[in-house]
């Protein structure tokens, strides 16, 4: 039975899955269901390039995805067993952090570009791997098992809007890699044949996850929860739907969003669950959050300026500082969120 003032689970049907806090904010927040909600209105008020100039954007964005790169960083230091489990990435990889960027810095002309592009090529791919761990995350908890060539193919079909994004832009992702010159990309003869593929997978994003739905309804007798196809449905919306950068910002705010509210789910158990915990819930959650966005805040704005006061120019404090944080959160992310037996994770997707 759950500690008094706990995080109460709903157990529900199997089409809604088991959720950890209610259906509504599971599907609002950790399914993405809120940005259904809230970007079609903003779109419909302010028009196609919405959150381009949006006023209030730069809050949004410390609020919601400096504040989230923080939290993989807070949860890496306050997840149970993970200082003694990951002695590298807890001690030294900070260091190496440091050391790479400032390494960059000096050389910004010759290796800032690559940083960028690194940065830049993984962000999508980081959006889709969140989305297919969050699916798998909700079939293992509502005991929807999926079989492997089933988790295979959501592998595959969460995959599908980075693979788009990479084959449409031409800003420094996997094209530049070969050709540099963004004009020589957008001239050259098989532009075209990228553009039709990268509007062939826009579509199967789209379309795929209800047939993955069917399927394993079909083959293993039970469904997914509705949410694991929410979220594979909405990370594929934010890429494919609307224009390339204002993509980006929607991605950007609401796959913060995602990630906060997971993360301090999974930071309330693992606190409430400490033999010495004497706080509810509520304490935890607001501590957690308060810690991320301060940290963010550091981060992001801080952070840059500290290397402006040693020399380095504005464009290039700011620029790589931000690829690097990215590059640190993606790598960050590997290994705090495996379901490991004996993790900790692994508790609290399985506890009620």
């Amino acid at each position: 039975m759950a500690k008094a003032g706990s995080i109460r689970n709903t157990n529900n049907s199997p089409l809604i899955g088991r959720c950890f806090v209610h259906p509504l904010f599971d599907y609002l927040l950790i399914g993405g269901g809120l940005s259904l909600l809230v970007i079609p209105v903003a779109r419909a008020s302010m028009g196609d390039r919405a959150m381009m100039s949006f006023s209030m954007l730069p809050w949004f964005i410390l609020c919601s995805n400096s504040a989230h790169f923080a939290a993989s960083t807070v949860r890496l230091y306050a997840k149970p067993g993970t200082r003694s489990a990951l002695p590298f990435l807890t001690m030294a990889f900070p260091i190496v952090t440091i050391a790479i960027l400032t390494l960059c810095m000096l050389f910004a002309d010759l290796a800032g570009p690559y940083l960028q592009a690194i940065y830049l090529s993984w962000s999508p791919f980081h959006y889709a791997a969140q989305a297919y761990g969050i699916a798998v995350m909700y079939c293992y908890r509502s005991g929807c098992n999926l079989t492997p060539d089933n988790k295979r193919l959501l592998w595959w079909i969460a995959v599908i809007p980075f693979i788009r994004v990479l084959l449409q832009s031409t800003d420094k992702h996997f094209l530049w890699w070969f050709m540099p010159d963004a004009t020589a990309i957008a001239d050259a003869p098989w532009a075209l044949s990228f553009g039709l593929v990268a509007a062939g997978l826009g579509g199967l994003a789209i379309v795929l996850p209800w047939y993955l739905y069917v399927r394993v309804w079909k083959t293993q007798g039970k469904p997914m929860p509705l949410i694991s196809l929410l979220v594979v449905v909405t990370n594929g919306i934010w890429f494919i739907v609307f224009s390339h950068y204002d993509a980006y910002i929607w991605a950007t705010v609401f796959h913060g969003i995602q990630y906060l509210a997971i993360a301090t789910v999974f930071h309330i158990k693992d606190q409430m669950a400490r033999p010495e915990n004497k706080r509810g819930p509520l304490y935890h959650a607001f501590a957690f959050y308060a810690v991320s966005l301060l940290l963010g805040y550091g981060l992001f704005n801080c952070w840059p300026q500290a290397y402006m006061l040693f020399g380095f120019g504005p464009a290039e404090s700011v620029l790589l500082v931000i690829a690097v944080i990215n590059i640190h959160h993606f790598i960050v992310d590997a290994y705090i969120w495996k379901l490991k037996p004996g993790d900790s994770n692994r508790r609290v997707v399985a506890t009620t």
